[in-house]
């Protein structure tokens, strides 16, 4: 199951050991997922603050 994360800066910390970085952009909130060898995290933002969070990770960015 998919472990959703609501800290933006825990988010980030997990990047750092994170396979890639899905992106999937909706109308109203984009939504990134982290794949790790073992767990899948998700973070729900605002399209007005997605793109900074993007330039802060530390892994591949794959748009959906």
């Amino acid at each position: 199951m998919p472990t959703e994360i609501f800290d933006v800066d825990k988010f980030v910390e997990i990047s750092e050991r994170a396979e890639y970085c899905a992106v999937k952009r909706l109308k109203d909130i984009v939504k990134l997922k982290l794949r790790t060898p073992k767990m899948l995290y998700t973070l729900k933002v605002e399209p007005s603050k997605a793109e900074e969070v993007i330039k802060k990770l530390k892994c591949e960015i794959r748009e959906l």
